[in-house]
């Protein structure tokens, strides 16, 4: 192995993809500035229209953030205090705390050690009568099981609703990541695949009921304007973010593609490592919003890393049921050992459509360097 002199290798580079694209979303930002038209309006009914088509669903419905697109499907199914909704402790915040926003229980079971999905076997045990709905997340970029989910929703009554921040494209037996359950929830953040240049969020629904309750909780429950049949929040997409999400999706499934090739070039060259790499089940079309890595010596390769100009990041280092402001729900440590055990060995490694094959292969170098070490 050749280790070359020393490399910056970001996890993340937005500017590569920026000055890509450079021309038109300069372009589309000046239409928005000439029409004044700022929070929701043409563009973004442009943008949910063609969110629409990209995900084969009737409804596509522009809101304010991921965040509080998880927080109107909740409100949109009815969940208020008092209710449960089962969900994952391997994820990103806004998942269990928009469930606790609204005076919910989020319920939490553990994951597939291999996917880091949840684990559907252990969903139907969590189950009883205060049960309001199942919020699955699509993490790093893979679906969930979610025929096993849908079966034990329908069983109990439940409503689904996708967590598909991170799999945005993402395919599961032939459908669109946000589109199998009751509602989907997107986000846009800058880091997402398809990102803005700011907060933005989606909600998909193939019921025309839901989507329409969504548009009215969106704008503080009122239709018409002031007068409210709802207590909503302010959860609008603004324009200058949808011009922009509407550029970069004509470009989205060429960036997917680019990292199922980073993905499968690191796999190919990291293979036979003490490491354990990123399983796809063989139903799901992955889109790699991040690719993670699992190993013992998490905290030590890291920190090497690190060392030679290679950043990483942890995904997540703490479960959410030993986060401090989840103390109230009565969990403990050893209570989902799957997700303590990914929080303590998964390292990200850096991953976007612009990193080029010298940088992947500097990553290489050093991840075998390290272990070589050992």
């Amino acid at each position: 192995m050749t280790i070359v002199s020393l490399m910056k290798v970001p996890s993340l580079d937005l500017k590569r993809q920026y000055e890509s694209i450079q021309e038109e979303i300069n372009k589309a930002v000046l239409e928005v500035l000439a029409s004044q038209s700022f929070v929701l309006g043409p563009f973004v009914e442009s943008f949910e229209h063609s969110m629409a088509k990209y995900c084969h669903t009737k409804h596509a419905i522009g809101v304010s953030s991921g965040t509080d697109a998880i927080l109107l499907a909740l409100m949109a199914c009815g969940v208020k205090s008092g209710d449960e909704v089962i969900t994952t402790p391997f994820t990103f915040f806004a998942t269990a705390g928009s469930i606790a926003r609204l005076g919910a229980v989020p319920v939490f079971v553990d994951i597939d050690r291999f996917t880091y999905n949840i684990d559907v076997n252990k969903i139907a045990p969590a189950i009883n009568k205060r049960t309001k709905a199942i919020l699955p997340v699509h993490l790093y970029g893979q679906c969930a099981e979610m025929d096993a989910i849908l079966d034990i929703a329908r069983a109990n009554k439940l409503m689904v609703i996708e967590d598909a921040a991170q799999a945005i494209g993402s395919i599961y037996k032939g459908q669109n990541a946000g589109t199998i359950g009751n509602m989907g929830c997107f986000s846009f953040y800058p880091s997402k695949n398809l990102g803005g240049y700011g907060d933005g969020g989606l909600v998909t629904t193939s019921s025309s009921e839901l989507a329409e309750f969504i548009k009215i909780l969106r704008v503080h429950g009122s239709k018409p304007k002031y007068y409210h049949s709802h207590i909503g929040i302010n959860g609008r997409l603004d324009a200058i973010q949808a011009a922009i999400l509407s550029v970069k999706l004509k470009y989205l499934n060429g960036w997917s593609e680019k990292r199922r090739l980073i993905a499968s070039y690191y796999s190919e060259h990291l293979k036979g490592l003490p490491i354990r790499l990123p399983k796809i089940e063989s139903y799901n079309i992955h889109i790699f919003h991040q690719y993670v890595i699992a190993t013992s010596h998490r905290d030590e390769l890291m920190k090497y890393l690190g060392q030679q100009g290679i950043e990483t990041v942890i995904y997540y280092p703490l479960s959410l049921h030993l986060q401090k402001c989840f103390e109230d729900l009565g969990y403990k440590k050893g209570d989902f050992p799957e997700s303590e055990k990914a929080s303590n060995e998964t390292l990200a490694l850096p991953i976007f459509p612009e990193i080029t094959q010298k940088e992947q292969d500097y990553v290489i170098d050093h991840i075998n360097n390290f272990f070589s070490r050992l």
